[in-house]
């Protein structure tokens, strides 16, 4: 029996390269920081009756489901995001739902797949974290290896077939001129969530304990620093859990699908 080495994974990596770590079992936690250059996307994949509301559902909330791919019945290469991207294995954990309820958190979903999925990609904050960067702004999570903190708010989506709930965000602390930058330099990538949707007061959104993220790792907010929060993909897993459709699948907080297609496409160069 052979195995493969390992591959090394860091803040120049390939896209690819993160692709077959995911696929070879070597990367099962968060994407944040690693492959700099690329795009990253988060997924729902869901039966094709179902497939129209969701739809709807990414149109009527742009800022939290920027759509980037929406595949055919059944296909699982999505080419227009990358060359050997396999979406049954290219994720680092997926997050299996039943009725509204998660149920397993699998590597691979090749046993699960059926010829009625219809997968959706949705730009992610990851990407624009390189924008951020190289702008000469500091991002604690990065630093310290941690996934970004993401919370649920009182803030609600609006509403298409069965799907609606709270939008999800995602916090980062900064100075406030660094602030002021990062909402300059997002503002240019609606593909990717665009400008922060809050700065400040964390409970004027319903936010209680910022040491207390619903997903992703707690990080500390310095007494010179505002939280910023910007509208995150993992809002059409709450969504789900409103929903309740029989079967679907997601990606794991944190761990995305590293695409081919470059930041500086995006105007994040």
């Amino acid at each position: 029996m052979t195995t493969n080495p390992p591959i090394p994974l860091h803040t120049g990596s390939s896209a690819l390269e993160v692709r077959r770590a995911a696929r070879l079992g070597q990367l099962t936690g968060h994407t944040s920081g690693l492959a700099r250059h690329h795009v990253q996307a988060n997924l729902a994949i869901l039966p094709k009756s179902l497939a129209d509301d969701f739809l709807r559902y990414c149109q009527r909330n742009p800022k939290p489901c920027p759509l980037l791919s929406v595949s055919e019945p059944g296909q699982y290469r999505l080419t227009d995001l990358g060359q050997d991207l396999d979406v049954r294995t290219d994720v680092p954990r997926y997050r299996v739902w039943q009725g509204g309820e998660l149920v397993d958190e699998p590597t691979d979903l090749t046993a699960l797949w059926q010829d009625n999925f219809v997968t959706f990609a949705l730009g992610c904050s990851f990407s624009f974290e390189h924008g951020l960067l190289a702008g000469g702004i500091r991002l604690r999570h990065v630093e310290q290896g941690l996934n970004v903190a993401m919370f649920r708010t009182n803030i609600a989506t609006r509403r298409a077939g069965p799907f609606h709930g709270p939008l999800v965000v995602t916090m980062r602390p900064m100075k406030a001129a660094d602030a002021i930058r990062a909402v300059q330099i997002t503002s240019r990538v609606p593909e990717v969530h665009g400008a922060p949707i809050h700065i400040g007061d964390p409970s004027l959104i319903g936010i209680n304990d910022l040491q207390r993220p619903d997903y992703g790792d707690a990080v500390q907010v310095m007494p010179d620093e505002l939280p910023v929060f910007w509208a995150c993909g993992v809002t059409p897993q709450a969504a789900i859990a409103v929903a309740k459709p029989p079967f679907c699948i997601t990606h794991a907080p944190g761990c995305m699908l590293v695409t081919d297609r470059l930041n500086d496409q995006l105007g994040l160069g």
